[in-house]
């Protein structure tokens, strides 16, 4: 008789929830080069149009980036590459990178955040210079990072003082120019720090929605090891309580519970500052795209099903 049993839960179909439905459409997916590589046809497992990030990750060439967002753009999806200022020497690789993108694959959208570099390799140290550089006035969409736990690179004592000065200067921004712009957040695991959170910007007077991170199935183990290296703040504890139960431990983790509440308190509070969610495929974009396939109701149906 076996002691302990980690047989695979059975995949029961689920019954539509209205509210997560609801809160999972327009979602968006996040790759690298390198992983969209492992991807035959996007339109096999997203919907048409949806919005992919490209991350772009020091040491990644230009051309690679580039080539995937092409790529997206002739599947029918609407790439949004990563300008991490810490990584771009000069206003001349900015404008470079700018028109290789538009001329190439007809970029519009951008996500502008600082990057996860410590010193920078040349002028640009913040997203705020990027936005200031007049390089992306053709563009009809930018956002920017949030972080709803917290960021010890920017505020080194624990407040949020640094952040909340940023964000209100990002939404000055959005007010002053013709920008279509939000807050792409960090991934957590818990909802009640998340909708704290977001409830402190509405009290700062910060009104830019919000799109919040979701961590895609993945192991537990791995999931920790995400964690731990982003910076994840109380959240974890939810992950560090299901690792105590080793009945669960080679289980993928799954969003569910998290986005479910988040839904439930969008539903129940319609203005409510998340518009979106953004998916970080931690445990590879297919398990993702099939979880919001599984979740997300007819508007998550891949354009081209296998």
């Amino acid at each position: 008789m076996a002691l302990l049993n980690f047989r695979r839960e059975e995949r029961r179909p689920r019954p539509a929830n209205p509210a997560l439905v609801a809160l999972l459409r327009g979602f968006s997916i996040e790759v690298m080069p390198r992983t969209a590589e492992k991807i035959s046809d996007f339109r096999q497992i997203l919907p048409a149009g949806t919005r992919v990030y490209i991350a772009h990750i020091e040491g990644t060439e230009i051309a690679d980036m580039v080539a995937t967002a092409a790529r997206l753009r002739a599947e029918g999806f609407e790439p949004m590459p990563h300008f991490p200022a810490r990584i771009i020497e000069d206003k001349a690789m900015l404008a470079d990178w700018v028109a290789r993108y538009q001329g190439e694959a007809g970029v519009k959208q951008a996500l502008l955040l600082a990057g996860g570099v410590a010193k920078p390799h040349g002028d640009y140290h913040s997203s705020m210079q990027l936005m200031e550089s007049g390089l992306f006035d053709g563009f009809e969409r930018l956002h920017v990072a949030g972080h709803p736990e917290g960021n010890r690179d920017i505020d080194p004592d624990g407040s949020d003082a640094r952040v909340m000065e940023a964000l209100r200067w990002k939404q000055a921004f959005a007010a002053r120019t013709d920008a279509e712009m939000a807050i792409v957040t960090q991934f957590a695991f818990e909802a009640a720090p998340v909708i704290a959170w977001v409830e402190r910007l509405a009290a700062e007077g910060i009104t830019l929605p919000v799109h919040i991170g979701a961590a895609g199935p993945a192991k537990l183990q791995t999931l920790i090891r995400f964690a731990i290296a982003c910076g994840v703040g109380p959240s974890l504890k939810v992950l560090q309580k299901r690792a105590r139960d080793v009945s669960k431990l080679l289980l993928p983790f799954e969003p569910t519970a998290l986005l479910e509440d988040l839904a439930a308190h969008k539903a129940a509070n319609p203005d409510f500052g998340i518009e979106a969610v953004h998916f970080f495929p931690l445990g590879g974009i297919a398990a993702s795209a099939a979880w919001t396939t599984e979740h997300g109701g007819a508007a998550a149906t891949p354009a081209a099903p296998a």
